[in-house]
């Protein structure tokens, strides 16, 4: 008698970006058209927020939506005099209304979220308890966000340590799938001072993706994308929607994604 085939285990980890994760999304709605579900999502950052939305059963294209509808940098106030310039406490009551019951424990699909212990220098990854502060912390750009403090210790952006948290997946699942919005095109000269630290800043986390991409079997990544400002919310539909296109190439090019979901 034949014993039927094991299901196997698809994970997808989501890199940090700023409103490039909305690419994220994009990626997320590709696979769910190609018939795939995700058994554990990994993401840092502005990945932690997609991922949470899929995560909880929402719609990517939803997602994307939600970023429009409610503009969630409109949400976010200067906090003065403390150690961030703004207050990301602000987009808890909008997170809410999405993870009415903020418990890792009730979403649909394992989740993994990155974040910075910034009071003792060390990555953690929350997986369970409240999910909304664990979103924010991961999200908390140091210098931009004021620290969200956890159980007395500040936590800041998983990016700073860990912008592809490929790692929680690796012993989990028998496919890999990654999904990195920070690629920069060649540049000749640069003109402004804040492009060029940004564009430094995204190598720098890029030389560590790199570095980690040999742990997945399939990689989507937007040509040019990191080029987009980290904040752009008029890119949000052009972002989505690239990153869709680039996932559908990717799906259809790759031979074993083709045997995996012929197996």
């Amino acid at each position: 008698m034949n014993q039927p085939k094991t299901k196997k285990k698809i994970g997808i980890v989501l890199s940090g970006g700023g409103i490039r994760g909305i690419a994220h999304l994009g990626v997320l709605k590709a696979f769910m058209n190609a018939g795939i579900k995700f058994s554990h999502v990994s993401g840092t950052s502005a990945g932690s927020i997609a991922g949470a939305f899929y995560a909880a059963g929402i719609d990517p294209e939803e997602g994307l939506n939600i970023f429009m509808k409610t503009k969630l940098l409109r949400f976010i106030r200067p906090a003065l005099g403390s150690l961030g310039l703004i207050n990301i406490e602000n987009v808890r009551d909008i997170l809410q209304e999405y993870f009415p019951s903020d418990k890792f424990e009730d979403l649909k699909t394992p989740l993994t979220i990155c974040a910075t212990n910034f009071s003792e220098g060390n990555l953690v990854y929350f997986t369970k308890g409240p999910l909304i502060r664990s979103i924010l912390a991961s999200s908390c750009i140091p210098g931009i966000f004021k620290p969200i403090m956890i159980e007395n210790q500040m936590y800041v952006d998983g990016g700073i340590l860990n912008n592809f948290p490929v790692e929680p997946l690796l012993n989990n699942c028998d496919y890999i799938i990654g999904s990195s919005c920070n690629h920069l095109k060649p540049v000749d000269k640069i003109t402004k001072i804040s492009h060029l630290m940004q564009r430094a800043g995204i190598m720098s986390i890029n030389h560590d993706m790199e570095r980690k991409a040999k742990f997945c079997d399939l990689l989507i990544e937007p040509k040019g994308m990191g080029e987009i400002s980290t904040f752009d919310m008029k890119k949000a539909e052009t972002i989505y929607w690239l990153a869709h296109e680039e996932a559908l190439k990717s799906i259809q090019k790759s031979e074993s994604f083709q045997e995996l979901i012929n197996s």
